[in-house]
């Protein structure tokens, strides 16, 4: 295994249609490969999800973490990491939130992003077994920001103003002390 050098904006491969797995292709050691990979390299970087177009693989598979919700200690507790593959992700009701996002693909940038607050997603896991989960808030967030790589959409293409488009040092400095 390896750490995967990650494309950047810009890059064409971050803007195409991924192709689907088909079902028998997903437990096939070069996917269960690239699956370990995106995992080693989402954490390199220390990402909450990391998309198979990102690292030059069209295919519609990403990683994400999330929290164990049986943990006692869930603020100590490490995230859970899982693969989906072929997800569809449809919204659970109207409620949208605006909230902020981050890429590994475009280092160093923020912006406010309005999406659904509540998911629920239908796709595979890395057995290749049929999965569907709901998700809520951050986690639903990551779920969408992940499933938009797939289809050639960055977080940019989201948001509906760029005024709060900003550099990480700036966020730091003016926006998440406006915001706790």
């Amino acid at each position: 295994m390896s750490i995967l050098k990650v494309a950047r904006m810009g890059h064409p491969v971050l803007r195409r249609r991924a192709r689907a797995l088909d079902p028998d292709e997903i437990r096939k050691p070069a996917v269960q490969q690239l699956i370990d990979e995106l995992m080693q390299t989402m954490a390199e970087y220390q990402g909450i999800g990391l998309a198979a177009p990102q690292v030059h693989e069209s295919v519609r598979v990403f990683v994400a973490g999330y929290e164990d919700e049986s943990a006692g200690d869930r603020e100590h507790a490490p995230l859970k990491v899982m693969a989906l593959i072929n997800p569809e992700v449809e919204p659970v009701g109207n409620e949208q939130v605006e909230d902020w996002e981050g890429c590994l693909s475009i280092p160093e940038i923020r912006g406010r992003v309005r999406r659904a607050r509540d998911v629920r997603v239908r796709g595979y896991d890395r057995d290749g077994l049929k999965i569907e989960l709901k998700a809520h808030g951050y986690f639903a967030r990551v779920l969408q920001h992940e499933t938009d790589h797939l289809d050639g959409i960055l977080f940019v293409d989201r948001m509906e103003t760029f005024e709060s488009l900003t550099f990480l040092d700036e966020y730091s400095r003016y926006w998440a002390k406006a915001e706790s």
